[in-house]
């Protein structure tokens, strides 16, 4: 049986076969004239108060005619539906919402009495801003919704809320802006997320791998945040933004590469400020991934790349040394890789303790027992320091580190040129939704130069990135 028939025993029966479950709870009532009617719900997610006050009360005080429509009008309920469908009332109730059976009716009515649990607005940890807002996404869905709202107030906000997951049916909200994103991106999201078949969808970063048109690529496809106002500014632009139900975590198309580079409070401070703060990611990042290549490089291949002063001094303290620098850069690595991870796992303050006791502890008693070599910690500790100036490609660059200091330690300098060749043609080669990853640069697009590794004043900035092959462009009267 699919739908309701109108004989309300034979519904509550059909829908007990589908939901025998002891927490679903089926509960019956009857007017003051005699109609019966049962209400199904789900215990734990339903809040008991709103059902009694404006469900269970003002029917129990009702005499009119029994349909869904007279029933319907004499509920306080804000949220209120009928439907005829057993797959739909499944859906709800599992939701927290309730089901409204009665005798002779050949529909139900269904009551928003959903218990919502959340935590509070607050700052994300990983997007801290000293300047700008401090709001971050949480993991209601409808709460994020509201906070993007209020940022745009306008009817071109377009939501469409699909369902993804065939057992957690987890809302999954795609928004953009009607007339300024590329329609044929917005259609191409849609299609890839109506493709999705599993069962559970937990978090936003499981769309990644099917929003990605290369999932197994090294280089993300996809951008993130956990800031409404960056989420805001990203549809403002032209991309397509996505919300999940149980994540804070967003995501936008077409991704960028300059993005990570980038920060919301970049435009909340002088343009000289925020040009020198990305450029200083840029060279912070660069040296994070080629500093120890460069080390081993030198040292086993090409000693005259080193300064003759330091590498008197470099020569001094490996000395005794008994591994070979590859092996020694390798070990000093495991072990700040091992303590990164343990001091993140860890409960907070434990973890604040032991990265402190094992970087002090542990590398000055590793150097006096002659295991590893003052400057091998000293590059490495550099390096961990250098990769989050960038977070949002920590995970990226620190497989990055890692390959470049195999391949110097194998083929020396020579090694480091073609890898660094092999790195420029794949993220050349990689788009997102059509777009080039490496935009402005690869091709290059004059006019999105100005917000890119460097920021000029907003006066420059009154075009939207052509990149993101937006419809209207302009988003600013040029001098305002």
């Amino acid at each position: 049986m699919k739908e309701i028939v109108g004989n309300r025993e034979r519904d509550v029966n059909a829908l007990k076969q589908l939901l025998p479950l002891e927490d679903v709870l089926f509960t019956t009532y009857a007017t003051e004239n005699g109609i019966a009617f049962t209400v199904v719900y789900l215990d734990p997610l339903t809040d008991k108060a709103v059902l009694g006050e404006q469900v269970v009360r003002p029917l129990l005080c009702y005499r009119g005619e029994g349909n869904a429509t007279a029933l319907s009008a004499r509920l306080t309920a804000p949220e209120l539906k009928s439907t005829k469908e057993f797959s739909v009332l499944v859906e709800e109730i599992l939701a927290g919402n309730s089901a409204i059976l009665f005798e002779g009716g050949d529909e139900a009515i269904v009551a928003g009495t959903k218990k919502v649990f959340v935590r509070a607005v607050a700052e994300p940890p990983t997007d801290i801003a000293l300047k700008g807002p401090r709001e971050g996404f949480i993991e209601d869905v409808k709460i994020n919704a509201s906070l993007v709202r209020r940022r745009l107030k306008t009817p071109d906000l377009k939501v469409e809320t699909l369902s993804v997951g065939t057992r957690s049916n987890a809302s999954v909200c795609i928004f953009y802006l009607d007339g300024i994103a590329d329609r044929k991106t917005v259609e191409q999201v849609k299609a890839k997320l109506k493709k999705i078949n599993v069962d559970v969808l937990p978090d936003s970063s499981y769309l990644t791998r099917f929003l990605s048109e290369r999932p197994r690529s090294l280089v993300k496809q996809v951008g993130t945040t956990e800031k409404p106002d960056i989420f805001c500014a990203k549809i403002a632009e032209g991309r397509v933004g996505i919300l999940v139900d149980g994540s804070p975590v967003a995501l936008t198309v077409p991704y960028l590469l300059v993005e990570d580079f980038q920060s919301a409070e970049d435009y909340f401070v002088p343009s000289y400020r925020a040009t020198m703060v990305r450029i200083l990611r840029v060279f912070a990042l660069i040296v994070a991934i080629y500093a120890p290549a460069f080390y081993i490089a030198a040292q086993l291949f090409k000693l005259q790349l080193i300064p003759v002063k330091l590498l008197l001094t470099i020569a001094g303290s490996i000395r005794h040394i008994p591994l070979s620098p590859s092996l020694e850069m390798l070990l000093v690595l495991l072990v700040l890789e091992v303590l990164n991870e343990a001091s993140i796992r860890m409960p907070k303050y434990v973890g604040m303790a032991l990265s402190v006791v094992g970087a002090l502890v542990l590398g000055e008693t590793a150097v006096s027992a002659g295991f590893v070599s003052t400057p091998a910690i000293i590059i490495i500790a550099f390096s961990g320091i250098g990769l989050y100036a960038v977070p949002n490609l920590i995970e990226v660059t620190s497989v990055l580190r890692l390959c470049m200091l195999l391949v110097a330690g194998s083929v020396g300098p020579y090694g480091i040129i073609l890898f660094t060749a092999f790195i420029l043609f794949y993220l050349t080669a990689t788009e997102s939704f059509g777009t080039p990853v490496l935009a402005p640069f690869s091709p290059v697009v004059k006019s999105d130069l100005y917000d890119s590794l460097v920021r000029y004043h907003f006066d420059a900035l009154a075009m939207r990135p052509r990149s993101l092959k937006s419809k209207n462009r302009r988003r600013a009267k040029k001098g305002e």
